[in-house]
């Protein structure tokens, strides 16, 4: 071997370390370094058992070029762990890649810094998993203990991910514009914006609405929302990445100037620009009638992704519809099949997609089909489901059925699921003198097979109460009729307030095809027009003259000088903290039952927008229930019920029937059948009939 030959392979073995060593902290090309701090999981993780398991999930957006993500888990294992016998192993996207053994020392939590290799992330969401192995005796002979409540490990709602990374040029894509707009990290910095003319046309609030529906079904962060503006707000100039949706005679003439000469009479122009530091996308329109279109193609997320080009133009012929929702329908758990490992408790979850305003109907069940290994103790192995972690059902396993066995539950009534839900297959898998045998990560198994469905059938709940919201504002995941009565002046607190209220509503409007009308507190609308709809109105007393003339209808009504809100049967209120609070107040609508009325008012401006941040995001939606709710500067937050508790009331038997495709077609064969008997027993005793008048007519021969 020459010395050339030598060098090279020295060199080689020299990059090689190098690289190793460096695979958690190689700069993204070009641009700035940045790093975002994401939570792992919202509440603490308990870990219960010699051997459990649990996931969570990290958001990287597309856009990010990950240098780094470092986790920081902050955990507490039982006093009476047996440090050099347990471990902790953690897992990315299936893959393994750290293990640890827990420390303890009495009542303090622990801090646990590591790498997640970069070459296991994956754009989009990355699942992280926990597997622990907890021992707190080990018995004579090397046996394993059994399964002990003793045995446990906490992971702490303040542990996180820290990620490294250098963002992508937006260019001109729409698609990519799209994506850093909603990006975890323009949201959190405050650097997204979506902005309207003040003094708003109502053609321009409902496309920014139809627009704002779909920004933020593509928002992954639950606790931050793309505010809504008026264009001559002193922050929105500020903002990096925003989006402006006027008519083309309400468009400042800055932004004009950045689209150049166009022609939008009879169609609306949707571009990608850039000015004074800032990246726009710009929706404008002569015509009211093509700017709505507009906004309605971004509320369609799955065409906005499609767009990598700078500019798309909308005229009549375009199609922006999102399809249908089938909310009754059969759902496929898995559409490969799923195979699970492992002794003692396993599980897999499955997420179902569901209108927020349907629940769970009667006769919907759930058909599972699966086999496991035939070497368990069959005294002890059983597979469970739940729904939303509530317990349905359990089949113990048998040797007779290992290779084929089903299981066939019904959904009980009194479950109450609406919206998105998930559906939990849970194995006991025992082994036959298990505390006395090796571990294996293969053994035992189960496998659910992509034959298990769920057949599921759904139903409308109209209570109206924070409870059931975004119930009656949404049908089958698409806006339902919605008016939107306007204060008389609009300031900052009114657009984002209004932005708060449809950032949510939108969140669960899976269909752009809904209706939403906003009236101007110039003239009063005509009862007529409010009839079919269900009503939002925003303002205080003083600057909302519809609210004012319904004054005696809230459950929190403002006092004869309107300067305030007065106390009521649920709650004293002193004349100046009546100044301070904002209301949430859930009613019928006056002009029509079955129709709601969300009212969201305060004094001042100031205190609508506090109010309508609780129902802006899903971590304020569970602080509140009832139908009246009252807050404050201070964050106290405090719920009422006014309407009395009323029974629930199917929707009679015959909407019951017309939601049920298989009972339709029982009915519809039983009827067939039924008419065929009759013709039949007609054909019979016409036939006997004619027989005995021939036999009479015989004898009286």
């Amino acid at each position: 071997m020459n010395l050339k030959s030598i060098i090279s392979g020295i060199l080689c073995s020299l990059l090689f370390v190098i690289s190793c060593g460096q695979v958690y902290a190689e700069p993204a090309p070009g641009g700035s370094q940045f790093t975002y701090e994401a939570p792992i999981t919202s509440s603490n993780l308990s870990l219960s058992g010699v051997t459990s398991a649990r996931n969570m999930y990290i958001q990287l957006e597309e856009y990010w070029n990950v240098s780094a993500l470092t986790l920081n888990l902050d955990y507490q294992a039982t006093q009476l762990t047996r440090r050099e016998e347990s471990s902790v192993t953690l897992k990315i996207n299936g893959t393994k890649f750290y293990s640890f053994r827990p420390v303890v020392d009495e009542q303090k939590r622990q801090t646990l810094t590591v790498s997640v290799p970069k070459d296991l992330l994956v754009p989009g969401g990355n699942t992280l998993s926990i597997e622990g192995y907890i021992l707190t005796n080990l018995p004579e002979g090397m046996c394993l203990t059994t399964e002990k409540r003793d045995n446990w490990l906490e992971l702490y709602n303040s542990s996180y991910a820290s990620i490294t990374y250098a963002k992508n040029n937006i260019g001109g894509s729409i698609r990519n514009f799209n994506q850093q707009f909603v990006g975890l990290d323009s949201l959190k910095e405050k650097l997204s914006a979506l902005g309207v003319p003040s003094n708003s046309e109502p053609a321009e609030l409902e496309a920014a609405v139809y627009a704002l529906s779909g920004f933020s079904k593509s928002n992954h962060s639950s606790e931050d929302t793309v505010p809504m503006l008026p264009l001559d707000d002193s922050t929105f100039d500020g903002r990096k990445t925003a989006v402006i949706v006027s008519l083309y005679n309400n468009l400042p003439s800055k932004w004009k100037q950045a689209l150049g000469p166009v022609s939008v009479s009879d169609k609306a122009l949707i571009r990608v620009v850039n000015t004074g530091g800032q990246t726009a996308l710009i929706v404008t329109s002569e015509d009211p009638l093509m700017l709505i279109k507009a906004g309605r193609l971004i509320g369609n997320q799955t065409l906005i992704g499609q767009l990598d080009g700078p500019e798309k133009w909308v005229d009549a012929n375009t199609n922006v519809d999102t399809p249908v929702i089938n909310v009754s329908r059969d759902v496929t758990l898995t559409e490969t099949g799923d195979k699970l490992t492992g002794m003692m408790h396993q599980e897999k979850s499955y997420f179902v997609s569901l209108p927020a305003n349907r629940f769970i109907a009667e006769s919907s069940k759930i058909s599972l089909d699966f086999r496991y290994a035939d070497n368990l103790d069959f005294d002890r192995s059983l597979v469970t489901v739940l729904i939303n972690d509530t317990p349905i059902g359990s089949k113990k396993l048998t040797k007779e059925m290992s290779n084929q066995d089903e299981l066939t539950l019904t959904i009980p009534k009194n479950l109450e699921v609406s919206g998105n839900f998930s559906v939990t297959v849970a194995f006991d898998l025992e082994l036959i003198s298990a505390g006395c045998i090796e571990l294996q990560d293969q053994m035992p198994w189960a496998y659910i097979t992509k034959d298990s469905i769920l057949q599921l059938n759904t139903k409308d709940r109209m209570d109206l109460m924070f409870n059931n919201y975004p119930n009656p504002f949404l049908r089958d995941a698409s806006f339902n009729k919605i008016g939107v009565l306007l204060p008389e002046k609009m300031d900052s607190y009114s657009y984002l307030t209004l932005g708060n209220l449809f950032h949510l509503l939108g969140k669960y409007a899976e269909a752009n095809t809904g209706e939403v009308t906003f009236y101007k507190n110039e003239k009063l609308p005509a009862e007529s027009e409010l009839k079919q709809h269900n009503l939002i109105s925003i303002g205080s007393y003083k600057n909302n003259a519809w609210l004012q003339k319904n004054n005696d209808k809230l459950f929190f009504r403002y006092g004869p000088d309107g300067a305030g809100i007065v106390s009521n049967e649920k709650m004293s209120i002193d004349e100046d903290y009546g100044k301070r609070i904002g209301t949430l107040q859930l009613m019928e609508s006056p002009y029509a039952p079955g129709y709601g009325w969300l009212a969201v008012t305060g004094a001042s401006s100031k205190y609508e927008y506090l109010a309508s941040e609780l129902l802006a995001t899903d971590s304020g939606k569970w602080k509140i229930y009832g139908d009246g709710v009252v807050t404050d500067v201070d964050g106290n937050i405090k719920p009422f019920r006014f309407k009395k508790q009323a029974e629930q009331v199917d929707g009679g038997l015959a909407a019951q029937i017309t939601e049920r495709g298989d009972i339709m077609g029982f009915i519809a064969a039983a009827g067939l059948t039924f008419l065929l008997v009759a013709v039949s027993l007609v054909l019979l005793i016409r036939k006997y009939r004619k027989r005995a008048r021939e036999n009479n007519e015989t004898l009286s021969e």
